[in-house]
Parts: C-alpha cells; structure tokens; sequence
C-alpha cells in the first residue's frame, strides 16, 4: 500500500458521495439527462448496479475530492511520525492487502479489474467522529473516532467499512442515480441503506482476512448504539444508515461466517460462504 502525505455527526461516513457528486458537476456531469450507465450488473449486495462513470473518472473525482478535503484542513493533517498515523496506516495496510486476495473477492462479489487504486492516509486532528474512504483508495480519519474505537480490531472496523464503499463503487453508483434521475427520494434512502449494510458485509470479511477479531465489529457497534441513545437521537450523517438494531443483528449473523471462510482459506481448502452469511 503507498501511503503518503499531503504536499505542503451517528459517526462514521461523511456523506462523500455528496462531495464528489458537486465536484463532477464542476466538471461538466456525465452527459446528457438519462445517458444510460457505462455497465451495469451484479454488485456486491448481488443487486443490480449501474456505474456511469468510467473507472479513470472514478479514480479522478476521488483525487479531486481528497485534494480538496487536505486542503480545507491544511495544518491539521498530523504528521507521518505521529504513532496515530503509523497505527491507522499500519491497519489500513493489512485491509487493502485483504482486498487483494481473489478468493476472497469472489466470495463479496467484488469488481476491481480495470479500476484504479492509488491508496494514501491521511488523519486530521479533529473533533469530528469521522471517517472516510474516497473513490481510488483516498482515506481520511478524524482524530475524534480513536478515542471511541477501543482496540485495533474495532478501528478496523471503522477503516474496512470505508474501505469496502470504495471498492464497491457506491459513489459512481449514486452519482449515476442522481444525474439519471433514476429513483424517488424514498428509493433513495433505501438505496443508501442497501450500501450501509453491503459496507458492512464487505468490511466484516475484510477485517477477518486482515487478521483482526469480526466479534469486535460487533462491540463497536453497540458501542456506537449506546452512544447514539445518549446523544438523544442519530448523528445527520446516518440518517440514511439501516438502524443500530438491524445493523448488530447483521452483524451477529455474518460473523460465524467470516470465521469460517477464514479458516478454510488458512487451511487451503476455500469454499465460497456467502449464500449462508447473506
């Protein structure tokens, strides 16, 4: 993995799609109302996907983002010797590592040949409980998360489920929907909540095959539940987010799952899981 620094809320998931999708109208959109997708097939939830944007464009609005989101927190983005750096990139590492195993991405269904990932880190020193992953492998994480991820293996949690929405190509994904005009408001959400919860499933594998405990995605989860009913109600930002009931009890589910896809990889002998963890 490169990492590298920059030249010189319910938490989690900025909603990057926004930005991205402002940045390519900047750029002139991707054509004519109702121009019909790039391609379109199975993505990994197995649900039709349509993707508008060619992978190079994909990889560019995502540069663009990034570019502009170090540049808003110029003089905040900690250093490379910082131990929080090392330890978010260290974990991040072993994730995109993960990413990279074939019989994995057939067992999640991902589609990686012809897209580019070019993957850096990044952590501002910020309040914000917050995290992210733009399209082509461009993370930022918010100080503020650390404290609420107790151990390595719920920050990477945090870091596999932003992972998983770049390789899943949610952002093309909704700025396709947006600029066709496709779905209703209520589609919407419901297509919003479909991403949440494939994250999920896509970063419960990740983690596993990266090495880290899936049980503590779960506590950090309900974690986050807890947290969320202190606050009196959900953060903005995951308001479009399946609820904290249904996204533990998920969780609890494709647990045993990960598990076990693990061990047969480790002992040699793989088989795909997911007809029986979805």
């Amino acid at each position: 993995m490169k990492s590298r620094m920059a030249r010189t809320r319910r938490p989690l998931l900025v909603p990057l799609a926004g930005l991205a999708f402002l940045l390519l109208l900047a750029c002139g959109g991707l054509g004519d109302q109702g121009e019909p997708p790039q391609s379109k097939g199975e993505g990994p939830g197995h649900r039709a996907q349509e993707l508008g944007l060619p992978p190079e464009q994909e990889f560019e609005i995502g540069e663009q983002a990034y570019r502009k989101v170090l540049s808003e927190n110029r003089g905040h983005i900690l250093p490379a010797t910082d131990p929080r750096v090392r330890k978010v990139r260290e974990i991040a590492s072993k994730i995109v590592r993960a990413a990279g195993i074939e019989p994995l991405q057939r067992e999640i269904n991902l589609h990686l040949k012809g897209y580019r990932y070019d993957w850096e880190v990044n952590v501002v020193d910020s309040r914000q409980v917050n995290a992210f992953c733009l399209p082509g492998g461009k993370i930022v994480v918010y100080t503020g998360i650390l404290p609420v991820a107790e151990n390595d293996d719920q920050l990477a949690t945090v870091l596999s489920h932003e992972i998983a929405h770049a390789l899943a190509h949610h952002s093309n994904e909704r700025i396709t929907r947006s600029e066709t005009g496709r779905v209703s408001g209520f589609q919407e959400k419901a297509y919003d909540r479909a991403q949440e919860s494939e994250a999920d499933h896509i970063g419960l594998f990740l983690m596993t095959f990266a090495g880290y405990d899936p049980d503590e995605a779960v506590r950090f989860w309900e974690r986050m539940a807890q947290r969320n009913q202190g606050a009196g109600r959900p953060p903005e930002f995951l308001s479009d987010h399946p609820s904290d009931e249904r996204r533990i009890a998920d969780m609890r589910k494709w647990t045993p799952m990960a598990k076990k896809a693990k061990q047969q990889f480790d002992a040699g002998h793989y088989k795909h899981v997911s007809d029986e963890s979805r």
